[in-house]
């Protein structure tokens, strides 16, 4: 579809400037052609006019002749070199015409082609647990010895079917309201909301027995939303906690670096394979990998979500990560004057 757009576009831009070249060639050519007349009738005069017109009248009509035949010699080259550089604009204007209209619809297709791989993955991840729920149901009442505890876990069952929808619904809903980027942008201190950060996945930490030392320069300040910056380092931070073995380490760190606040969160949980580093702030990406083996739930919105919100910050986000090594993930927001 957009390689036809792309032929299109690249037409109307070379016919555009095939018009502008044909309407100054076409303009020279009579300025040339006007100039060539007006020479050649002063030359002429100027010899008739001469001394020698009625002595030598054959030499006077080859002069003439000659004098005629240079100016459409001259007509001809200029007609043939407008002729040739038009060719070549033609041809160039092709490829450029061509080479500009790719990129100015590189990014409209790349955000179709994004839209494309968004709503099937949200399809899919909306039917699956729809089916679940559809395929227990239909079992549970074709069953005519169905007891009374059966169905509360066939009920318990579709509860937590409808749980992953409401969190997937949730997060959609969350990186839709992003796009509006609602967000209020004050100086707040880094040791601040990244301590809000860190207590909220104490509990699950505590859980594996994993401990959590940060090192925050009490000083420094970043320019943000409290709120949302907290959501992206909780989303880190419970990965951290999730991916880590028990009784593992998870070191925060945060720091001003020139005019940025600089935050690491570093794990020493399973990795993530190099092939799969590029994706891992896709919308719905989990890797195939012992990550998910694990069991953790999530439908891979998480880390999408807290890329928008750093990147609204006009921040960046970046991992690096080792199989069997760890992860460390850096944040880089800007830091109050």
């Amino acid at each position: 579809m957009f390689h036809k757009t792309s032929t299109k576009l690249a037409g109307l831009y070379l016919a555009v400037l095939m018009a502008i070249s044909l309407f100054f060639s076409i303009n020279v050519y009579q300025l040339s052609v006007q100039e060539f007349d007006r020479g050649f009738r002063g030359q002429g005069s100027i010899l008739e006019r001469g001394p020698d017109f009625h002595s030598a009248p054959r030499t006077l009509n080859q002069l003439l002749e000659e004098q005629k035949s240079r100016y459409e010699e001259a007509k001809s080259r200029v007609l043939n070199r407008l002729i040739f550089i038009n060719g070549v604009i033609l041809l160039g204007g092709g490829f450029v015409s061509y080479y500009l209209a790719r990129r100015t619809l590189k990014p409209i297709e790349e955000a179709h082609a994004a839209l494309e791989r968004f709503t099937a993955d949200a399809s899919h991840e909306l039917r699956t647990p729809i089916a679940a729920m559809q395929t227990e149901t239909e079992v549970a009442l074709m069953n005519p010895t169905l007891t009374l505890a059966q169905a509360k876990d066939q009920l318990k069952s579709n509860l937590e079917e409808l749980a992953k929808l409401t969190t997937l619904s949730e997060g959609l809903l969350r990186l839709a309201h992003l796009e509006n980027n609602d967000l209020h942008y004050v100086p707040i201190k880094a040791a601040e909301f990244i301590a809000k950060a860190i207590s909220q996945v104490i509990p699950a930490a505590e859980k594996k027995h994993i401990l959590i030392h940060s090192d925050i320069d009490q000083n420094v300040q970043a320019v943000g939303d409290e709120a949302s910056l907290i959501e992206a380092l909780v989303t880190i931070l419970d990965n951290a906690v999730k991916y880590s073995p028990n009784k593992s380490q998870i070191n925060v760190t945060a720091g001003r670096d020139q005019n940025q606040v600089a935050i690491r969160i570093q794990d020493q949980g399973s990795g993530i394979k190099a092939t799969e580093l590029p994706h891992v702030f896709e919308r719905f990406y989990r890797a195939d990998s012992s990550r998910t083996k694990q069991g953790t739930p999530g439908y891979g919105l998480g880390l999408a979500i807290a890329k928008n919100i750093i990147e609204l910050h006009k921040g960046t986000i970046a991992v690096v990560s080792k199989p069997a090594a760890g992860t460390v993930f850096t944040i880089h927001v800007p830091a109050a004057t």
